[in-house]
């Protein structure tokens, strides 16, 4: 990538970044944040859970992720920059509050006190095809050099996250014009749109398989029978 389209990229970024700012500056209660999960649970709470419409993948783990992240991928539904019908729905029904309270209650789901912290670097090197790859899509830029330590909170965690999932969020920023697959952001689209469908799912297969805070938790009171 040349530094002229790398400068640019990066410029977009930073005043994109902003989008998020107004949930990550709430605070979010994770007390709060289980007792509004419920709507979560039914997908994110299943291990190997998949969304069958509109596209089938694996629903992305979100126990682990940033809660920043998460509060502003929440954002972007209920504004409809992000268009998948159920999470609109969903992300309709929430205050701001909310959204930072679910955020922080995901941010630690599952964490376990004393497991070592991830390597800066990434656990596995990628092939001279997908180095070829992120180097010019500049995916580190954002998203850290292990793609798990995002440069700005806002900007979620990818390393681990289903290959199946990771290849239709890169997709649907290459996507317009349909009412129910799509996302709208700058600096993704402006990336996506340089990218094959091949590349992404090469692309999708490296990030996937790398070490992650990310994890689906099952959640027991989703099948737990009524007591008696």
């Amino acid at each position: 990538m040349n530094k002229i389209f790398t400068a640019t990229l990066l410029s977009l970024a930073a005043s994109l970044f902003s989008y998020g700012a107004s949930a990550a500056e709430l605070k979010g209660d994770i007390k709060a944040g289980e007792s509004k999960n419920a709507m979560c649970i039914g997908c994110h709470g299943i291990k190997g859970y998949q969304a069958s419409f509109p596209e089938v993948y694996k629903v992305p783990m979100i126990s682990g992720q940033g809660a920043a992240y998460i509060a502003s991928a929440l954002k972007a539904y209920q504004a409809g920059d992000r268009k998948h019908p159920t999470m609109r729905a969903i992300a309709a029904s929430l205050t701001e509050q909310d959204m930072a309270d679910l955020g922080a209650y995901y941010a630690q789901h599952g964490k376990v006190d004393g497991a070592p912290e991830l390597s800066a670097a990434p656990s596995k090197a990628p092939s001279e095809k997908v180095a070829a790859l992120l180097a010019k899509s500049a995916c580190v830029s954002c998203h850290g050099a292990n793609f798990s330590k995002p440069l700005d909170a806002s900007q979620p965690k990818l390393a681990g996250q289903h290959k199946d999932y990771l290849y239709a969020a890169l997709k649907s920023y290459k996507t317009e014009g349909n009412p129910q697959v799509g996302r709208s952001n700058g600096v993704m689209g402006g990336i996506a749109k340089q990218l094959s469908l091949a590349d992404m799912k090469e692309l999708a297969a490296y990030i996937s398989s790398l070490d992650s805070d990310l994890k689906t938790v099952p959640q027991d009171k989703i099948h737990k029978a009524p007591a008696k």
